[in-house]
């Protein structure tokens, strides 16, 4: 145990951009072996104070910032971070079980996203010429409106991609020239620590950013206080709606759950390379991704086809070991929430739904699952499974099928399978979602695309240049001739 004891980290969070160690620490386990991990120095109510203080004090420095001040920042981080490749790999196999080959994704995803961040700066307009004189009254009158930064902005990072999704609120509010102060989720917190280490490493301003790990009580002031002009979260469709009703005059971005939908049309080639997507847009990460794959929709006229190959491939595939490069399904972020999804699938079973594949769970290796034949009232069909469980289901019309998806209470993305141009159009029209994606799974994601969602999975959009957008706000000037 003493030999072990000596590999433990410990990180130090980041107040006012400098490294503090506290005297509480937060242990990070290995999310696969359940060994201690890393120890991350935990901030407390005073800490949260100075942080936003200083954040709020570093507005118009962070204002001032000029285009090629912000791309130096940007790139040097690019720089860093390809750098740190593989020990960023390896910390989100560690704290997050994300399987090897997709950590090493999502590393450069981080890269691309600071890289798309660090080329806005330099190619998004300062603003717009406007027409005034549109009545007799304002004849003389020109008006020009520019983009100002917010201000001080609090952010909210989920466990699933703790580096990539902490990039695409830090990214942006920098390039947006506004000092924030993040809180990374407790489960991962130590990827967000990576990128203050970098951070810290820059130009930026005095005081202008922290991360804090803390209880989510602490946190609270992030949601409340009004000297953050804007929240961004993601996570939980539940803890984000309840945010949102608490947050005051803060503008307020949500990037919540979903149950994503991908609908198989007839006219679609039923090849292995499809299945093996499917299976990836599913089962990835455990299906710990907000687009994750949860119902497949498949045409009655290939829905037979589509089973067989499915299971088929499906038996083939085990949760395993995340530091193995052949490893697609490794481990549940945490037991409570692999029992909770047991209990959903259990459920169904119960209620008459088909169990094709999988259902066993041992700790937090829950088996790759396939359902069908599920109850649409039921928790594991309407809510968000958040795990490696999906359901096949069969649709007559394409319009049926379109419905069929627009149940949901969510709306994030989806995808459809068609050689039909007019049903991709149909689709494009009719579904409640913010991302159809044609031909592809709804997984389909590059971060410089607008990405959020309608109904309960949130508001606003991220994606590096629209996330900038909503940390600023337009002002005008009206200058009479």
């Amino acid at each position: 145990m003493a030999d072990k004891a000596v590999n433990v980290i410990d990180y130090p969070l980041y107040v006012a951009g400098k490294a503090v160690k506290t005297e509480q620490w937060l242990e990070v386990e290995h999310k696969y072996t359940h060994e201690l991990y890393a120890r991350v120095a935990l901030a407390n109510e005073q800490t949260i104070e100075k942080a936003i203080q200083s954040a709020a004090k570093a507005e118009k420095e962070m204002a001032a910032l000029e285009p090629f001040q912000k791309q130096k920042i940007l790139l040097h981080c690019v720089k860093r971070f390809n750098e740190m490749r593989a020990e960023l790999t390896e910390i989100l196999i560690a704290e997050g079980g994300k399987p090897s080959k997709a950590a090493a994704a999502e590393v450069e995803r981080l890269i691309n996203t600071f890289q798309i961040a660090a080329d806005a700066v330099t190619q998004l307009d300062d603003g717009r010429m406007i027409p005034l004189a549109v009545t007799a009254a304002a004849s003389g009158y020109q008006g020009m409106m520019k983009y100002a930064p917010v201000g001080a902005v609090s952010l909210i990072s989920p466990f699933n991609f703790p580096l990539n999704l902490t990039a695409h609120k830090i990214a942006p509010a920098i390039a947006a020239g506004c000092p924030f102060v993040l809180k990374p989720a407790s489960l991962t917190p130590i990827s967000a620590l990576k990128i203050a280490e970098v951070l810290a490493e820059t130009d930026l301003p005095k005081g202008a950013f922290s991360i804090l790990p803390c209880p989510r009580g602490l946190a609270d002031v992030l949601v409340t206080d009004d000297r953050f002009k804007l929240l961004s979260f993601t996570g939980s469709d539940v803890v984000g709606w309840d945010m949102k009703a608490r947050a005051g005059r803060k503008k307020v971005i949500l990037e919540l759950g979903g149950n994503a939908a991908v609908m198989i049309d007839a006219d679609t080639e039923i090849s292995d390379a499809l299945v093996n997507r499917l299976i990836g847009g599913a089962y990835n990460h455990a299906g710990q991704v907000c687009i994750s794959v949860q119902r497949i929709l498949v045409h009655a006229d290939v829905y037979a086809e589509l089973k067989t190959k499915l299971v088929t491939q499906l038996k083939k595939i085990k949760a395993a070991d995340p530091r193995l490069d052949s490893t697609l399904v490794g481990p549940m972020i945490k037991e409570s929430e692999a029992l909770r999804l047991k209990k959903w699938v259990d459920k169904a079973v119960k209620k008459g739904a088909n169990l094709l594949v999988g259902g066993e769970l041992n700790g937090v290796m829950f088996e790759p699952t396939l359902l069908e034949n599920v109850d649409d009232s039921l928790e594991v069909y309407k809510d968000e499974v958040f795990g490696p469980v999906a359901i096949i289901e069969k649709y007559e019309s394409f319009e049926q099928g379109i419905e069929q998806i627009n149940s949901s209470r969510f709306g994030l993305q989806a995808g459809v399978y068609t050689q039909n141009l007019n049903k991709m159009l149909y689709a494009w029209d009719h579904l409640h979602v913010g991302g159809v994606i044609i031909n592809d799974i709804p997984s389909f994601r590059v971060d410089n695309m607008p990405y959020g969602g309608v109904k309960d999975s949130g508001l606003g959009r991220e994606g590096v240049q629209y996330a900038i957008r909503d940390m600023q706000e337009e002002r005008i000037l009206a200058i009479k001739k």
